[in-house]
């Protein structure tokens, strides 16, 4: 019997501590055909890391049954064949758990297995041409390209010398590789798409795939954090149609005059609503309709009363509409002109006159003179 430490580190013999049998050394078992390929490229490179490839390439063989290696050469090939086992699925595991030799199982396997046919290529280069981004991420719908790129290149094998020829075509299929994942971005990439397609030399599929990733951070980052919106107010409108018109009342930009606040009262929900609920400006005395005026002294009265508001751009409060619409019924009888009202109305009773003063009327819009519409 050979003691392990008589084994150099970079022995095939040697067996680290950490090389514990029943260990699945790939991701994904073996179940088939359809993942041979990537199982087997993912075992090779495991047995590589552990320095134990040769046991199943059969480069290292089995010494003579005199050899003082034997019994060492024994337990490393129990232990690869024992992670080969644990690399399959259940229903390979039992046609091989009789084995003896990892060589023989890495053989028998790569027979059953390894179909290279036109049926597998035309299926992957299908899916490689159909396959889209949807609903994935960016890196998520890259990495998934690039396995199925991975897997087809194991299946057809590229030339790989430094000639001229040889170095064209590995170009060529670069250019493939690259307008196959632009071809596959969502609509919304079509900008960034447009702009790499326009560069002169065309960029390696790498960094194509690094400037869409930076498309897409950029786009996460706005998302987060949305800008906020402008508050909507009658001098400030977010609308470009209202960015050349300009009130008349206030001179102000974004509004006409029959939306300023100033005059039609401010909104519920605006800060100064309650302060300032409607605000009346003399401005607004030539968009209302002209109402003829009897000889009366009417002074302009305030928008609101008790009990009453006016309606937005009017002259006089309803009490002043009512009083001067009597004394348009009221005919002149003589220079004593008086004026029977009927009724309660502005605060006189049945029996009251309402008598009509000489001279000069003050209304909103200037003065009329009592003399020059004695007519009436």
């Amino acid at each position: 019997m050979t003691n392990t430490s008589n084994f150099s580190f970079n022995d095939p013999l040697y067996l680290h501590p950490s090389d514990a049998p029943g260990v699945s050394l790939v991701l994904d078992p073996l179940i088939g055909t359809e993942n041979y390929g990537v199982w087997h490229r993912a075992m090779k490179l495991a047995l590589h890391a552990k320095n134990k490839v040769g046991f199943v390439t059969g480069d290292c063989k089995r010494p003579a049954a005199d050899s003082p290696t034997l019994y060492q050469w024994e337990r490393c090939n129990a232990v690869v064949l024992s992670w080969l086992l644990s690399s399959v699925s259940r229903e390979i595991y039992y046609g091989l758990v009789y084995s003896t030799d990892a060589s023989s199982v890495w053989a028998d396997l790569k027979e059953r297995f390894d179909k290279i046919c036109g049926s597998r290529i035309y299926a992957l280069h299908r899916e490689i041409v159909h396959f889209s981004q949807g609903s994935s991420t960016i890196s998520v719908y890259f990495s998934k390209l690039r396995q199925l790129w991975d897997e087809y290149a194991s299946l057809v094998i590229l030339p790989s010398c430094a000639c001229p020829t040889s170095t064209e075509y590995v170009k060529h299929d670069q250019h493939q590789r690259l307008i196959q994942f632009l071809m596959g971005l969502n609509e919304s990439y079509g900008a960034i798409r447009s702009q790499i397609l326009l560069m002169d030399p065309l960029p390696s599929v790498n960094q194509a795939y690094s400037l869409v990733c930076q498309e897409e951070t950029h786009r996460n980052t706005l998302a987060s954090h949305p800008i906020a919106d402008a508050p909507t107010t009658a001098f400030y409108s977010n609308s470009k149609r209202f960015d050349n018109v300009k009130c008349d009342n206030c001179n102000l930009p974004g509004h006409t005059i029959n939306h300023c606040f100033r005059l039609i009262g401010y909104p519920p929900g605006h800060k100064l609503h309650k302060k300032f609920p409607q605000v009346k400006s003399s401005k607004s005395a030539h968009h209302t309709s002209k109402v003829p005026v009897s000889n009366s002294s009417v002074s302009q009265a305030p928008s609101t009363e008790s009990g009453s508001v006016t309606s937005p751009g009017a002259m006089f409060t309803p009490s002043q509409y009512d009083q001067i619409l009597r004394l348009l019924a009221t005919s002149p009888a003589s220079n004593d002109v008086t004026a029977n009202l009927a009724g309660t109305s502005n605060g006189l009773q049945d029996s009251q006159t309402c008598p009509l003063p000489t001279g000069s009327v003050r209304l909103p819009n200037g003065t009329l003179d009592w003399e020059d519409h004695g007519d009436w």
